[in-house]
């Protein structure tokens, strides 16, 4: 039933992803998330000591996104020496990512964004509905701002090398 007074392009407008570029200021800067702990982390906290790398995986256990985050993992010490805080966020609930964090000994944080089911892979334009995950999308922000954007497939791990392309100056 459509809201009366409600123009109907609205809807169209607010399901429009929002495909955020190098430059644009974080689109929901003041979210809050549970970690693989169940504890609140609030995504602005991730670059408040320096950048933060927010790679979005679509599963828990899934074969490409273990593959991706143990290349990150293996290579946390160039992160580390960059500056840069690690985080993953998936539309898994907390307990799934507790189980795999637990199974692979992930050293950065598993946000979950199970609910509002995918409220901030929708807001970054990185929510695949029809398969009700968030799509392969990795931001790296710095004081706010987006400082640099990799989209994968979702059948294919995006690589460690695309990856580390993000700590260069």
């Amino acid at each position: 039933m459509r809201e009366l007074g409600r123009d109907p392009d609205d809807d169209a407008e607010e399901r429009a992803p929002l495909n955020p570029a190098v430059g644009d200021a974080f689109p929901v800067p003041d979210a809050v998330v549970p970690d693989q702990h169940g504890e609140r982390v609030a995504l602005r906290e991730l670059w408040e000591q320096g950048p933060a790398l927010l790679v979005c995986v679509p599963a828990a256990f899934s074969t490409h996104c273990t593959a991706e985050l143990g290349a990150l993992a293996f290579e946390i010490d160039r992160f580390d020496a960059a500056g840069v805080q690690l985080a993953a966020l998936s539309c898994d609930p907390v307990p799934a990512l507790r189980a795999w964090a637990d199974d692979r000994v992930y050293p950065f944080p598993l946000l979950s964004d199970f609910w509002p089911h995918g409220a901030v892979s929708r807001a970054l334009g990185a929510f695949d509905a029809e398969r009700g995950v968030a799509q392969r999308l990795s931001l790296l922000v710095e004081d706010g701002r987006v400082r640099w954007v990799l989209r994968g497939e979702h059948d294919a791990p995006r690589s460690l090398r695309a990856h580390l392309a993000a700590l260069a100056p």
